[in-house]
């Protein structure tokens, strides 16, 4: 308001000085303020909500057709979202029943210890190929090797640019994943898909697993078929899209098409507690089934 009537008095707008003092003007906009304060908390502690998508890979085997995979990024278990808010995150995802479960960094705000009752209710997700899971930026913020011993202690299979492969008989997923650009601060390994590819199937779809979504192009460029990424937070709120995708290479929530590749964005199940709110932007628990192409004919 303040903003506003100082651009009303530079414009020497005498009308919209006179509406803008109006007694009744503050006081309502500080509580529409206040509400949208209380729902925007609200909405960003709710529970996710499964979302489910179906992606087409070409080349896909058959073997593959119709593999489930969850998508989990961006849990931030933290003082705000606690290990109580966690458990029910792992109740929803159980009931999906995946056959794998991957997430795609950001679990925590905090150290080991802060957060060890907030954490431990990860090692309750279940699936026939396991939990896989990789680095965001916030793991360095505290404790990254702690961190990332913490997480293995609970089953999960972390990559640190390196792959896995998942298997049906003879045909092979490979699911590669990379590290987070902000561990050049802390002299730890940078992304590098490269390294990350090493030795892995040539002929098997590769899925990659990237914290950050802004190198889909490049990644793309190198043969990836399906990239899974967050950090973005679907941008928080309505409008703020186009700020949080400016920053991250044009893409912020949703799918995308990136040449051959399908670039997928999710919103986060949680958000930062330095800002701690969601208007119109829901988060969301991603089920992606993998789809066979049809083959083009000539």
């Amino acid at each position: 308001l303040d903003a506003a009537l100082l651009l009303a008095r530079l414009l020497r707008s005498a009308s919209a000085t006179a509406a803008l003092r109006a007694r009744w003007l503050r006081p309502t906009a500080g509580i529409t303020a206040l509400a949208l304060g209380i729902f925007g908390v609200s909405q960003g502690m709710a529970v996710p909500k499964p979302r489910g998508i179906d992606v087409e890979i070409a080349g896909l085997p058959p073997a593959f057709d119709g593999y489930r995979m969850l998508q989990l990024t961006d849990i931030h278990a933290s003082r705000l979202l606690t290990g109580d808010w966690v458990r029910k995150v792992v109740a929803e995802s159980n009931g999906l029943k995946p056959d794998v479960v991957v997430i795609t960094g950001d679990l925590i705000d905090g150290t080991v210890t802060a957060r060890a009752d907030d954490f431990q209710p990860l090692g309750g997700l279940q699936a026939p190929d396991g939990v896989i899971a990789i680095t965001g930026n916030h793991e360095y913020y505290a404790q990254y090797t702690q961190w990332m011993q913490a997480f293995r202690g609970l089953g999960m299979q972390v990559l640190e640019n390196t792959h896995t492969e998942v298997r049906r008989g003879d045909a092979a997923l490979t699911i590669a994943g990379v590290t987070d650009p902000v561990a050049a601060r802390y002299d730890l390994p940078q992304p590098d898909l490269a390294a990350a590819l090493q030795g892995a199937d040539p002929h098997a779809p590769v899925i990659l697993l990237d914290h950050r979504p802004r190198e889909a192009q490049a990644n793309a460029a190198r043969g990836v078929k399906l990239q899974l990424s967050g950090h973005t937070h679907g941008g928080h709120i309505v409008g703020m899209d186009q700020l949080v995708k400016r920053a991250n290479g044009g893409y912020v929530s949703g799918r995308y098409q990136v040449g051959d590749m399908t670039l997928y964005v999710s919103n986060g199940a949680g958000l930062w507690p330095g800002f701690a709110a969601r208007i119109g932007v829901p988060s969301e628990i991603t089920l992606i089934t993998l789809k066979a192409a049809p083959i083009a004919r000539e």
